[in-house]
């Protein structure tokens, strides 16, 4: 089992390093929004182009979507956001903090069961009757519960009026489900086949926080599979080994952190027949990484019947027409690099009593694969020739000079850079260097026109 480290440690450390801040942090800061530095934003690509790899270009019936963040407001009156999608928000009267209903109750009491379907006249009586007071100020002098609507809204053109109202999106899924059938048309896709989409979504949360875990903007890799009605469960089933082998053979994420989650027929969302929750043991405990749900035909039919357009599919087999069920399986880019490094992240004894911190990030993820460090500022010549040998070949590589060249190794390895290569004063005369590998600390002398060729293995 690993050792655990707590938020702040990990905060502490992404930001020395330069993978995330606080936004517009010379102003003060915004509550819970960040920035992704040169490391982070290097990271995130790497999960991003992985995922898409995996799900998207190795398959052969999936295809890609790149929708508009905001979209006709009828969009979200059928897929149930405007009348469904809210929280249960609650006042304390004494200091005048909000809080969700349903989380007050969750962290006092965590055996109750809440879900997204507990009524508020329910969620009111447990915390009146279990006597929880505000986490601010310590009354219990509680508003009424009302529904808190997530959508961000924003208006078009110059007059701010109700004609005018429009909202961010809160999902990337709706763009796929409204371009269904022009996908389909344009492709001359055959049911099944799926289309995954990257994108920023934002959600006006009530109380978000605990770091990068939940924030009012964030990225989603969402993937619709249209399926025929029967196929759907195993097509579901089949979506659970996937996520299983990204995370565990593709990521290389410890099982021990990994658990999957059920949610019982109380516990579903008004479009889902089934779901099920990957959830890691983050920091702040157990929580949910990646969803997913069998959407049924809720989606196309709602935006069929308010649309009138025809989202249905035409069997050419048999020439019936029907609207296919959906399974989505659904992660934000934020929640699965914040789990790729409490997973990676490690203090290790090295000898002396000394300790080094260490990214174990495996190759594919690493921002840098390759640091080129000149032992002496007098061997920069050739020091760079090779840098500049990995660049030309696409390997993200960093040049570093600064400091001795342990203290070198021990950044790199703090980073997750996973080769180190030194070009010292015999390099001059053999044309070799030595390379470092990160987790095991070992280092072998190589040729310098075998460098490509080690690395490509």
């Amino acid at each position: 089992m690993s050792t655990k480290f707590d938020q702040t440690t990990i905060v502490n450390y992404l930001k020395n390093y330069g993978f995330v801040f606080a936004s517009s942090e010379i102003y003060g800061g915004l509550a819970n929004a960040w920035d992704y530095g040169p490391l982070g934003v290097a990271l995130k690509n790497n999960i991003k182009n992985l995922w898409w790899n995996y799900f998207i270009t190795s398959q052969p019936n999936m295809v890609g979507l790149d929708s508009s963040i905001i979209l006709n407001p009828a969009v979200w009156k059928a897929s149930g956001h405007l009348a469904n999608f809210s929280d249960p928000l609650i006042d304390c009267k004494a200091c005048h903090q909000r809080f969700r209903a349903d989380k007050l109750i969750e962290e006092k009491y965590p055996d109750i069961k809440i879900n997204e379907n507990t009524d508020k006249a329910e969620l009111l009586k447990i915390i009146k009757d279990k006597k929880i007071v505000c986490p601010n100020c310590g009354k219990a002098d509680w508003t009424d519960i009302r529904s808190f609507n997530l959508m961000f809204k924003t208006s078009q053109s110059v007059i701010e009026d109700k004609a005018n109202e429009l909202y961010l999106r809160p999902e990337t899924a709706q763009g796929i489900f409204i371009n269904f059938a022009n996908i389909q048309r344009a492709l001359r896709l055959k049911v099944p086949f799926g289309v995954g989409q990257i994108g920023k979504a934002f959600r006006n949360e009530i109380t978000p926080g605990n770091f990068i875990f939940r924030t009012r903007e964030f990225e989603q890799m969402e993937i619709e599979f249209f399926n025929y009605p029967k196929d759907a469960p195993a097509k579901f089933e089949q979506y659970i080994k996937d996520i299983e082998g990204f995370l565990f053979n593709v990521l290389k994420l410890k099982k021990e952190n990994i658990r999957m989650s059920e949610h019982d027929k109380a516990d579903l969302s008004h479009y889902s027949a089934r779901t099920v929750d990957f959830q890691y043991n983050f920091p702040h405990g157990w929580a949910e990484l990646w969803g997913l749900a069998n959407r049924t035909d809720f989606d196309l039919s709602n935006h069929q019947k308010l649309s009138g357009s025809t989202l249905g599919y035409l069997d050419p087999e048999t020439n019936e027409r029907f609207i296919p069920y959906v399974v989505e399986p659904s992660v934000g880019v934020e929640r699965l690099f914040y789990a790729i490094i409490c997973d990676a992240y490690r203090v290790e004894p090295i000898k002396d009593g000394e300790t080094r911190e260490v990214l174990g990030l495996p190759y594919a993820l690493c921002p840098y694969k390759v640091a080129v460090l000149p032992l002496s500022n007098k061997l920069n010549d050739g020091a760079k020739k090779v840098f500049d040998m990995l660049i030309a070949a696409g390997i993200p590589s960093v040049y570093d000079v600064t400091g001795s060249i342990g203290k070198r190794y021990r950044r790199q390895d703090a980073i997750g850079t996973y080769y180190c290569i030194t070009y010292d004063f015999d390099s001059q005369k053999d044309e070799c260097v030595t390379v470092r590998n990160r987790d095991t600390m070992k280092q072998e002398r190589i040729k310098i026109s075998e460098i490509l060729k080690f690395l490509g293995k």
